[in-house]
């Protein structure tokens, strides 16, 4: 298939508004597609790369060549020549790697170049997400959505899945399997901001397990091999050897566990959460970091014990084969209860402990992995959002020189794309200053000398408000009062991100 092909739907899709006109185009492009093109059709029509980062900035896509008269690049053309560019390391690697971005666009018209641009910079907003794409897929290959989705949370790429679903239909999505090694997505929790409504939202009894505010991690075993995953299905193994010791300690040798790792102090209290991602994060000289800083281990869900999948049990079964796989000191303390005292009693000493929240959870509810539903709900003791960074200003004063004033978005599942909904510099300290400033130009999509730098939309940061109040001022008709930075995650993608129209349910 050439690359104009997908361009030209890809751009049909931003012009359709309508869910099922955009999965109409989908479904009819994937249909014509080629086995061995599949996957890299489905990810530029997700707006991705099979690669994900190839090592481009916005520098690096300036002085491109003119553009061709007549398509005639390949998607197996233009991905191979994306994996070279990605490959590129080592003295000299600058500008080998810029011969090789021009050989690229050399080869597209200019409709390809616009794309490709987009692409490159995490800037292709079609409405395709995830949602749409599973209904595309299905409709091309006949196979029912749920399968669809039940092989994603399996798998964890949808580029793959739909190339399977394409080539073998139902027979072979159902051919994917809870693979240990093989990192799955994590089920995810929607919030409330009170105990009764987590409780009621649950249904009762339920279970209070406390929220940790630290890294999530996904710990997989396959006789003396273990292999650790966050949230985001990045392989941390090698930075964190305690949750390797503890995976080999336990009695099963076939498992995968699902749970968190926290820095705490002497006193049991927790360390920031900037302390344990900096712990999680460096791969350089973990034997001295483990000293200094060491990790403790909490699980809180089975996925698979003893060669048994366990996704489809309810919430209570698959505890009460954690509860005899793994020791009391390695689980998440948490309460069972229909009790709304008892519970908000439970919530305070969390609280009181240092920690988030609480996790309410339905004991029927089965492992939804990479959905967020009713099966688990977070509650926390003030209003919260997770936002990406769209944009930030040069500060003045005593933050001169500094990437300061970040333009905060929610995201839009309608579209795909962000809603701004304010700005703030509050919260930063000298030490986020300074590493944002750089963070930042990594990700600027356009020249850095002006007062405000676009980014690629990908830093996922923690606010604190007080209140979303009705503002003319911003595209979504709302705003934050008083945000306030709390912290980086860099443990969550982009679309992990809340919502539009979850803050709008917070408006006063």
């Amino acid at each position: 298939m050439l690359l104009i092909d997908v361009v030209r739907v890809s751009e049909a899709v931003t012009r359709t508004s309508a869910r099922l006109g955009k999965i109409g185009h989908l479904a009819e492009s994937l249909g014509r597609v080629g086995a061995d093109e599949a996957e890299i059709a489905i990810s530029y029509l997700s707006g991705e790369l099979p690669q994900r980062q190839v090592g481009v900035g916005w520098r690096g896509l300036q002085d491109l060549p003119s553009p061709k008269l007549a398509a005639t690049a390949t998607l197996t053309d233009v991905d191979a020549l994306l994996s070279k560019i990605k490959a590129v390391s080592g003295q000299g690697s600058q500008a080998a790697r810029k011969t090789l971005v021009t050989q690229l666009f050399a080869g597209l018209t200019s409709q390809e170049q616009a794309f490709m641009l987009k692409l490159l910079g995490g800037e292709l907003r079609q409405g395709a997400l995830d949602g749409v794409m599973i209904e595309a897929i299905a409709k091309a290959s006949g196979a029912p959505s749920a399968d669809v989705r039940r092989a994603l949370t399996l798998r964890g790429w949808l580029p793959a899945v739909g190339a399977a679903a394409l080539a073998g239909g139902v027979e072979r999505l159902r051919a994917f399997k809870l693979e240990v090694g093989r990192a799955v997505s994590p089920m995810l929790a929607g919030s409330v901001p009170q105990v009764a409504a987590a409780l009621e939202k649950a249904g009762t009894p339920a279970a209070l397990e406390w929220k940790l505010d630290g890294i999530r991690v996904q710990a997989h075993r396959s006789g003396t091999e273990v292999k650790v995953f966050t949230r985001t299905l990045d392989d941390i193994t090698a930075q964190i050897p305690e949750l390797v010791e503890a995976m080999l300690a336990l009695p099963v040798d076939d498992l995968v566990l699902d749970g968190e790792v926290i820095a705490l102090r002497p006193d049991g209290r927790p360390h920031p959460f900037q302390v344990t991602a900096a712990r999680t994060r460096s791969r350089i000289d973990v034997a001295r970091l483990r000293e200094q800083t060491p990790l403790h281990v909490f699980f809180f869900d089975a996925l698979r014990v003893g060669g048994a999948d366990l996704l489809d049990l309810p919430y209570a079964e698959r505890q009460a084969i954690l509860a005899t796989t793994v020791p009391p000191g390695l689980l998440t303390p948490r309460l069972v209860t229909s009790d709304v005292t008892a519970a908000t009693e439970f919530f305070t000493d969390v609280i009181k402990a240092g920690h988030e929240g609480l996790v309410v959870k339905s004991l029927t509810s089965p492992y939804a992995a990479g959905r967020r539903g009713a099966g688990w709900i977070k509650v926390k003791p003030r209003h919260t959002l997770d936002l990406v960074v769209l944009a930030a200003e040069w500060g003045h004063g005593r933050r001169e020189g500094k990437l300061s004033n970040l333009h905060l978005g929610a995201r839009d599942p309608d579209t795909g794309g962000f809603v701004m909904l304010g700005k703030t510099f509050k919260g930063l300290t000298d030490e986020l200053l300074a590493w944002q400033t750089e963070r930042f130009l990594e990700l600027a999509t356009g020249p850095a000398d002006e007062w405000t730098v676009p980014l690629r939309p990908e830093l996922v940061v923690e606010i604190a408000f007080d209140g979303v109040q009705r503002s003319p001022r911003y595209p979504g008709g709302m705003a934050l009062r008083f945000a306030r930075v709390l912290r980086y995650r860099p443990d969550k993608r982009a679309e992990d991100a809340d919502t539009v129209e979850t803050v709008r349910s917070l408006m006063l």
